[in-house]
């Protein structure tokens, strides 16, 4: 690409203000390093960690500088490669990952390292593959990488609890648990019960009745693994419903589920709490999971989508905390 270029974006300037904090801009199309594709945009998804990056949760280090283009999780067209790039070249489909310290999402063209970027092939749409890369990747770390599960259907018979199961990660990690040897129990709220079953879930819990609080199995099992992916639930809830080395994957941790890792790690307690880390460096797994969106064995299913120019409203709808599935954003 040569010359100027000027794209449309949205951007906000300092921590806070929720959507109120985000304004569209037209700026510079950034300039792939050597190490990088840039893409055309067709689509991006929102996840809760925008949102907290906004607020403020990891400053000083995220964003590095104001303004930033907000969002991370793309789906597009290459237009340009860096000069050692070997795997791209301008006119494939992608769907990508980019630096969350910098992100980019929210605009009509943004770059990614070639190393967090992987082909779409046709089956997947760019929305379907925007959904990905935070969401579904954190649900295949916390269930294979962490808690052992194949997902041939192989392996020692595991039961499972997912919490929020109706949301951006759950609905991913209820459909990849699934594809393994496991019982899933679900929780969420009653409008997405039948949701939730269809995802594949064994039971579902409704978390606002008095015993869908307690997070007990309807059928009386013991969790192996707890994928959770909800907020305010202290580890006395999860405790008594674990077996003997039960562990509690935290996806959203905070200053007290560190502490209980901590402490229980000191105690050499069997039940263990352990956070989720999430620092993507290689393909792999995003590769692997646009295949099985390609194999029909894994969805993303919508919330809602919006066209660039409505970026408020996508963000507003984040913000309410009641998403099923995920938020796009199309560049429309």
């Amino acid at each position: 690409m040569e010359g100027k270029l000027i794209m449309r974006a949205v951007q906000y300037n300092s921590y806070g203000r929720g959507a109120d904090g985000l304004k569209h801009v037209e700026v510079l199309v950034p300039t792939p390093n050597k190490d990088e594709v840039l893409i055309k945009l067709e689509a991006t998804s929102l996840n809760p960690l925008d949102l907290k990056f906004q607020k403020g949760v990891a400053r000083p280090f995220v964003p590095r500088k104001f303004p930033v283009i907000p969002c991370t999780d793309v789906a597009g067209e290459v237009v340009e490669v860096g000069s050692s790039v070997v795997k791209f070249k301008a006119g494939d489909k992608v769907v990508a990952l980019l630096n969350p310290f910098i992100g980019g999402g929210l605009a009509e063209y943004a770059v990614a390292k070639e190393c967090l970027t992987v082909q779409r092939p046709e089956e997947v749409s760019a929305a379907e593959g925007a959904g990905l890369p935070v969401a579904a990747i954190s649900a295949h770390k916390a269930l294979v990488d962490i808690s052992g599960i194949k997902l041939d259907g192989s392996g020692t018979r595991m039961n499972i609890l997912i919490t929020a199961a109706s949301g951006g990660v759950g609905h991913y990690a209820v459909q990849l648990a699934k594809l393994g040897n496991t019982h899933v129990t679900g929780t969420c709220g009653a409008r997405n019960i039948e949701f939730v079953k269809s995802l594949g879930a064994d039971e579902v819990l409704d978390y606002k009745t008095p015993q869908g609080a307690t997070l007990k199995s309807p059928s009386g099992k013991k969790y192996d693994v707890v994928v959770h992916c909800a907020r305010g639930i202290p580890w006395s809830t999860f405790q008594p419903n674990l077996n003997d080395t039960g562990k509690v994957i935290d996806l959203t941790p905070g200053p007290t589920s560190m502490y209980t890792y901590v402490w229980k790690k000191l105690t050499f307690s069997k039940k263990q709490l352990l956070p989720l880390i999430f620092i993507p460096k290689e393909d792999k797994e995003l590769k692997l999971l646009v295949n099985l969106v390609k194999e029909g064995k894994l969805k993303t299913i919508f919330d809602s989508k919006y066209p660039l120019s409505k970026a408020q409203d996508a963000w507003a709808k984040s913000l309410d905390g009641h998403a099923t599935g995920k938020i796009i954003v199309e560049m429309i």
